[in-house]
């Protein structure tokens, strides 16, 4: 029979097999939505099951309303107990500056709320990080002239504990060369790549089972200039993207005005001779990735604030430019300088910061040529945004801006692509690089 109580419509069908009534019809359809909206407004992204509801003959509707309630309430507790996977952002600083190391936050991706930072590793210069596919180790080049009384740099490998954030140092080995400014690891997790800026060089690590760094399995010194002589007067290496079948790592050196693309061997951790790609005179290759396809590099050129799009072949690592587009309005009057490039986990969108101009800009993706469009410029509410990164998510973006020590959220719109400042920031000295660790289950 069909009840109508204040406003809400139910439809008791006849006895089953145990002689119970079953709730069907409106009824399960509310208590399905009900359930469903506790889900959706807990954030739960796994499927969740809504079993029948089974109640005794002669039950008024007003206690099936307050079972029903209960059952809602006891899916939000399950959900809310579960709660969505939460993530750690980690930020690497300059330390010559006030700071004392790598910092953890706590990132809430339903939110967006960033915590305040606490110390995950008291250690010098840790400006770039990269971790481990498992989520399990951080990695940290030391960006330094001196590392054992010897002219070199350092690497760093920490285990983290992912209740506190906290990184546990394994062991810290040479870069082989001074100012090691980019690290990145292969797409088999067991190497990690090191581009060394000062005097232009690659070293190749192997990861020990441990999460520990091995023992260097290759090393590469450029050679040459450019025409700034002020800037490029030698090879300046700064970032390395492994190719999606871990066959080539293409060495982006703004000294030189050059890609570098070295033929990969994942089974010895060795690097083959390389063929390279102009850029244009005085852009300053800094840092580089692929679109979600994999058939176009975009390369972020410091010195001349563009990005220029790559065909890539993947057969051979051939690349050959397609487009150029600027990161700065027209006519800009003061000087700024590019810094990172990051595609949206999407696909659709990339994003590339300007120091001096203190801005990120957002470029559409075609999908099917890779061809960018501009949709706008946004401003970081700080200075020198040197590093930013998207939560895995694709509703997050955060940015550290460098020089007013400052590290900022940003909503992304999935749909458009565009960014809306949250508000939020925190203070860190000298932030030059954010990471996100997923966090499995949540904290």
């Amino acid at each position: 029979m069909a009840l109508l109580s204040r406003g809400l419509l139910f439809h008791v069908v006849s006895l089953d097999f145990a002689g119970r009534s079953t709730v069907s019809g409106f009824g399960r359809l509310w208590f399905c939505g009900a359930a469903y909206l506790a889900a959706t407004l807990t954030a739960v992204s796994a499927p969740m099951r809504y079993p029948s509801l089974r109640i005794p003959l002669g039950t008024t509707i007003a206690q099936w309303v307050a079972l029903s309630i209960l059952a809602v309430l006891a899916v939000v507790i399950v959900a809310r107990a579960a709660g969505p996977a939460g993530c750690l952002v980690y930020i690497g600083t300059y330390t010559e500056h006030g700071s004392q190391g790598i910092y953890a936050c706590d990132f809430d991706p339903a939110s967006g709320h960033l915590s305040s930072p606490r110390l995950a590793a008291e250690i010098s210069q840790p400006s770039f990080l990269a971790a481990a596919t498992s989520q399990k180790f951080l990695y940290a080049v030391n960006e330094l002239d001196q590392f054992n009384g010897q002219p070199t740099g350092a690497v760093s490998a920490f285990s983290i504990d992912s209740a506190t954030g906290k990184l546990a140092l394994l062991n810290q080995v040479s870069s082989r060369d001074s100012g090691p400014a980019f690290i990145a690891l292969d797409r088999s997790g067991h190497y990690v790549l090191v581009a060394n800026y000062t005097l232009g060089s690659v070293a190749v690590f192997p990861l020990l089972p441990n999460g520990s760094i091995g023992e260097s399995t290759a090393f590469v010194r450029h050679q040459g200039s450019s025409v700034n002589y002020d800037r490029q007067a030698g090879p300046h290496a700064h970032a390395i993207l492994m190719s999606p079948d871990n066959r080539f790592a293409i060495v982006a050196d703004l000294g030189l005005d050059k890609l570098l693309v070295y033929p990969f061997d994942a089974s010895r951790g060795t690097l083959g001779k390389p063929h390279s790609v102009m850029t244009d005179p005085g852009s300053g290759p800094r840092h580089l990735t692929f679109s979600a396809s994999g058939k176009i590099v975009y390369v972020i050129n410091e010195m001349g604030s563009t990005v220029v799009a790559y065909s890539y072949h993947p057969s051979d690592g051939a690349m050959a430019p397609t487009q150029k587009v600027s990161l700065l309005p027209g006519q800009f009057p003061g000087e700024s300088t590019a810094a990172e490039v990051v595609l949206h986990p999407s696909g659709k969108f990339l994003y590339g910061s300007n120091r001096g101009d203190d801005s990120i800009a957002v470029f559409g993706v075609d999908p099917k040529t890779g061809t960018l469009t501009s949709i706008e410029r946004v401003p970081t509410g700080g200075k020198t945004p040197r590093s930013f990164a998207i939560d895995p998510s694709g509703e997050w973006l955060v940015a550290a801006n460098q020089d007013s020590n400052s590290v900022v959220v940003f909503r992304v719109n999935k749909e458009s692509g565009r960014l809306t400042a949250t508000g939020q920031s925190i203070e860190v000295n000298s932030p030059a690089m954010v990471d996100f660790v997923a966090l499995s289950g949540g904290k």
